[in-house]
């Protein structure tokens, strides 16, 4: 767990740098239109320096406007603008920590209230005790980091 707990930080704080980005929205006509535009770049020039044709461009800027193009196709067309493309994901939970806290939770959660549906004699467990119970499964399930984790 040490080894993946490490990975887990490293790999997180790659991600944080994305954070401030996840609100910046793609221009409507996609990005290589939108700056090929600004730049006053012609479908010709932009395909010349792609070594494509200007309906090979006309194309590329249809498919990233509909989300089918590729990320080579992109790396190119942003290479060909002098520019780089950035890609990465971020966490909808904020982080890779919490996004296995919430998931080790619902895992816990599961196991626990499938427990105790099983109840000993005539023992009523109080919510403190399930909560509890949950918390140390929950515990136990981000050391171990079963794969039915995402299941």
């Amino acid at each position: 767990m040490c080894n993946k707990s490490l990975q887990i930080q490293q790999l997180n704080n790659k991600m944080l740098v994305y954070t401030s980005l996840q609100k910046v929205a793609s221009p409507p006509t996609g990005w290589i239109k939108a700056i090929r535009t600004a730049i006053g770049m012609s479908m010709l020039q932009l395909g010349n320096r792609l070594s494509v044709t200007k309906q090979s461009v006309q194309d590329m800027e249809s498919r990233e406007k509909d989300g089918s193009i590729s990320i080579k196709a992109l790396r190119e067309a942003g290479k060909a603008l002098d520019m780089q493309l950035v890609y990465g994901f971020v966490p909808n939970d904020g982080s890779l920590e919490a996004l296995i806290d919430r998931k080790a939770r619902e895992l816990a959660t599961q196991i626990v209230r499938t427990s105790n549906t099983m109840k000993l004699e005539d023992q009523e467990i109080t919510k403190q005790r399930i909560e509890k119970a949950i918390q140390e499964r929950a515990a136990i399930i981000k050391n171990e980091m079963p794969k039915t984790l995402w299941d």
